[in-house]
C-alpha cells in the first residue's frame, strides 16, 4: 500500500434517527454515552476497573488492570480470579432459575426450551463427566457440534472446569477438523452422530473417525451426542456416548477459580494465506467484553427473546450465542437448519413463533433472503421485532435498506456492527437509542474503544471521505492475548507494520464529515486502477444498487493501460443471463456504475453465476475469484466450499 489514502467513491447520504419512542426506554442515553466516553479518554484504566467490577463477580477482585510490560502480549484484570460459566449461569438460576435461557428449534420444526436452572444442571452434569475422563485445567476439548443447545452445554462445561475448548464449525471437512485437533493437541473432542442440515444429515462422527485416523492424535476420548439415531461406528476404548458419561453424574459441579487471562477458548480462523491461526482469548476480559456490549448494543430488556442466527463454530456464535446473552440473563434462540429450508420464509416464520424482539444476522443472508422478494417476509408477523443487527462483512447501503423498510418496517433500528474473531466482541456499532444511522456505515466506535484510521506511515488520516488502514490505538479487555503456539506470528499479523504501536485490523476504512466509519473491505482487497485507489466494497454496493443485482463481489486483474482493471461478479435477480442477454447485462451495469460513482469504477469485466463462491460461514473466498479473474490455475484449497458446482460459471465454460 503505497502511501497515499484510499478514495472513497461511495455516495450515502440517507441518515435515520432513533426515534423518540425507542430513545426514551433505551438502555444508554445520549448524557450516558458522553460520560462514558469521557471516563474512558480521562482515565481509561479506571473506566475498564468500573466496568468490570460493576459487571462481573469475581472470586478473587482484581488490583491490576492492565499489565503492558509484555506488550503487544497485553493483560488485563491479572491478579483477579473468576469463572465464565459461573457468571454466566450460577448468577441467574439463582435469580430467576425457571426463566427461559435457550428457546431451541429444530430443523424439523420441533421447539424445546431450557431454563436457566435446566441449563446448569446439564452443564455441570457434563462437566462433572469431563472431569471423570481425565480432563483438567488448560486440556483442549474440540467441540464438533451441530447446533443445538448442547453445543452451548459443552463450551459452558469446559469453561466451569478450566478445560480451554476449541470449536470447528460442524460444515468442515474431516481434514480441517484434523488440522485444528493436532495444533491444539486436544484432549477429547466431543461431537454428534450427524447434524440436520438443509433436509440432509451432516456425517458428523464419521468426520470425527476420519480426522483422526492415521496419525499419532492427542484423543484420548470421543463424546458424542445422540442427534439423528442414524447408526455409527462406535470405538469401545475411546468413544463414550453423551448420555452414558452424563447419566448418574451429579448435577451440582463446583465452577473453578480461575485467574483473569486463563484461556477460555482457542478459535481458528482461515485468514488469508498459509494454516489456519489459532486465535487465543482470555476468561475476564473477554467475558466483560462479551457481556457489556451485548447490553449496550441489543438494548436488553427481560422480557426480550434474542436471536443471533450465527453458528457457535464463529466467535459470533461464541460472543452472541454462548457467553454475551447468557451473561445478562437473557433469553436466546437457537435455530438448528437452513434459513431457506423447508421454504425460503423460515427465518421469518420462526421470528413469528417465537415472537423474536431482536434479530441479528449476516448480510450475506440478507441479500440471499432479498432474492425471493417482499412478499415472502410480509407474509409473517413481524411487529415484535424492535431491533435489528447486522454482523461479519460490510453492509451494501440497498441491503440495508431492503432490510430496515421490509423487517423493520421502518421502526427498528439497525447496529451494523464492526469486529473480527480476533476483537472478541464489537469495536464499532451505533448504539441504538443514541446514534443515528446510515446505510452501509458501522457508524462510531464504542465507549472505550479506541480507532483511528492511519496511512502507510501511520498518521491519523484526519481528511473526510480518505480511507487509509483501521487500527486499534489502545489495548481492550476482550483482543486475542496470542495466536496459540505461534506468538511471533501474533506480532507480525497484528503489530509488527507499526512498530507494535497500533493494532492493526486488515480492513481500510475513511470516516465521513460526521466522524463515522465506513469499512471499504481488506486491504489486501484495494484496487489500483489509473492510480487511484480504490475500495471494493464501494463498487460493489453501486452494482447491488442496481435494481435486477442481488449480490456482487470485485476483484482486481491485471490492466496493459490502467496497471489494475476491476473484476465484477454478479448474482442476478432470476435467470443468470446468458449470451445476447449477457452483453446486454454487461453494458446497463457498467453504464448503472459509471452514473452512480463515476467512470474510473466501470467494471472492466462481468461474469454472471447463480451464487458467489462461499465458505459455510457465509464469507465470499476472494482468494478464489482473484485466481479466476487472473486465468490462473485453483490450487487452493476449496474443502469449505459451499457449492462447488459454481466454480465452472465464475470460470465462464459453463
Amino acid at each position: 500500500m503505497s502511501e497515499k489514502t484510499i478514495e472513497s467513491i461511495l455516495n450515502e447520504k440517507r441518515q435515520f434517527s432513533p426515534s423518540e419512542t425507542f430513545s426514551q426506554q433505551a438502555n444508554i442515553t445520549p448524557t450516558e454515552l458522553e460520560a462514558l466516553k469521557k471516563h474512558a479518554e480521562e482515565d481509561y484504566q479506571g473506566y475498564w476497573a468500573k466496568l468490570a467490577q460493576e459487571n462481573l463477580y469475581w472470586f478473587k477482585d482484581f488490583s491490576t488492570v492492565l499489565d503492558d510490560t509484555n506488550a503487544p502480549n497485553y493483560q488485563w484484570f491479572t491478579d483477579g480470579e473468576i469463572n465464565v460459566s459461573y457468571n454466566c449461569l450460577d448468577l441467574n438460576a439463582q435469580k430467576f432459575p425457571n426463566k427461559k435461557a435457550i428457546i431451541f428449534e429444530a430443523e424439523n420444526g420441533e421447539t424445546t426450551t431450557i431454563t436457566y436452572q435446566e441449563l446448569l444442571d446439564e452443564v455441570s452434569k457434563l462437566s462433572n463427566g469431563l472431569l471423570d475422563l481425565g480432563v483438567k485445567a488448560l486440556d483442549r476439548v474440540v467441540i464438533y457440534m451441530p447446533m443445538v443447545p448442547e453445543a452451548v452445554i459443552a463450551m459452558q462445561a469446559c469453561a466451569r472446569i478450566g478445560a480451554v475448548h476449541s470449536v470447528v464449525f460442524g460444515g468442515f471437512s474431516s481434514n480441517a477438523l484434523k488440522d485444528r485437533i493436532e495444533d491444539a493437541a486436544a484432549k477429547v473432542v466431543i461431537t454428534a452422530d450427524g447434524a440436520f442440515r438443509g433436509g440432509k444429515i451432516i456425517p458428523l462422527k464419521d468426520s470425527t473417525d476420519k480426522a483422526l485416523e492415521g496419525w499419532e492424535t492427542p484423543v484420548k476420548n470421543v463424546v458424542v451426542f445422540q442427534r439423528t439415531g442414524e447408526p455409527i461406528n462406535m470405538s469401545t476404548q475411546r468413544d463414550i456416548w453423551w448420555h452414558d458419561l452424563t447419566k448418574d453424574q451429579d448435577r451440582e459441579s463446583k465452577a473453578l477459580a480461575l485467574n483473569s487471562e486463563h484461556p477460555l477458548f482457542i478459535l481458528y480462523t482461515s485468514g488469508s494465506t498459509g494454516k489456519p491461526k489459532g486465535i487465543q482469548h482470555s476468561s475476564g476480559g473477554y467475558l466483560l467484553h462479551a457481556k457489556t456490549t451485548f447490553q449496550w448494543i441489543f438494548d436488553i430488556k427481560d422480557s426480550d427473546v434474542f436471536w443471533c442466527t450465527a453458528d457457535v463454530g464463529w466467535i459470533t456464535g461464541h460472543t452472541y450465542v454462548a457467553y454475551g446473552p447468557l451473561a445478562a440473563g437473557a433469553t436466546i434462540l437457537i435455530y438448528e437448519g437452513a434459513p431457506t429450508y423447508p421454504h425460503p420464509g423460515r427465518f421469518w416464520e420462526i421470528c413469528e413463533r417465537h415472537k423474536v424482539t431482536l434479530f441479528y444476522t449476516a448480510p450475506t443472508a440478507i441479500r440471499a433472503l432479498m432474492k425471493f422478494g417482499d412478499n415472502i417476509p410480509n407474509q409473517y408477523d413481524l411487529s415484535t421485532l424492535r431491533l435489528l443487527g447486522t454482523v461479519g462483512e460490510p453492509i451494501n447501503p440497498e441491503a440495508w435498506m431492503w432490510y430496515h423498510s421490509v423487517i423493520g418496517k421502518g421502526k427498528c433500528p439497525i447496529v451494523d456492527t464492526w469486529w473480527q474473531t480476533e476483537t472478541g466482541a464489537a469495536m464499532i456499532s451505533p448504539l441504538p437509542g443514541v446514534i443515528s444511522t446510515k446505510p452501509g456505515s458501522c457508524t462510531q466506535s464504542l465507549p472505550g474503544i479506541m480507532m483511528d484510521i492511519v496511512d502507510d506511515m501511520g498518521n491519523t488520516v484526519d481528511q473526510p471521505n480518505k480511507g487509509g488502514y483501521l487500527v486499534v490505538t489502545k489495548p481492550w479487555p476482550s483482543m486475542l492475548r496470542t495466536i496459540w503456539g505461534d506468538n511471533d506470528r501474533y506480532i507480525e499479523t497484528y503489530w509488527a507494520k507499526f512498530n507494535n504501536r497500533l493494532y492493526v485490523a486488515g480492513d481500510s476504512a475513511n470516516q465521513d464529515e460526521d466522524k463515522f466509519f465506513w469499512i471499504m473491505g481488506r486491504i489486501d482487497d484495494v484496487l489500483n486502477v489509473s492510480g487511484h485507489r480504490l475500495g471494493t466494497m464501494e463498487v460493489e454496493s453501486a452494482l447491488v444498487s442496481h435494481p435486477n443485482v442481488v449480490e456482487a463481489a470485485v476483484v482486481g486483474k491485471p490492466h496493459d493501460i490502467k496497471g489494475e482493471g476491476i473484476f465484477a461478479f454478479v448474482v442476478t435477480k432470476g435467470e443468470r443471463p446468458t449470451e445476447d442477454k449477457e452483453s446486454k447485462a454487461t453494458k446497463e451495469l457498467r453504464n448503472w456504475v459509471a452514473e452512480q460513482v463515476g467512470p474510473i469504477a466501470k467494471p472492466d469485466d462481468i461474469r454472471y453465476s447463480e451464487n458467489l463462491p462461499k465458505t459455510r460461514s457465509g464469507k465470499i473466498m476472494r482468494r478464489l475469484l482473484r485466481a479466476i479473474a487472473r486465468g490462473e490455475e485453483i490450487t487452493q484449497d476449496i474443502s469449505t466450499l459451499e457449492d462447488e458446482g459454481i466454480i465452472k460459471q465464475l470460470q465462464g465454460v459453463d
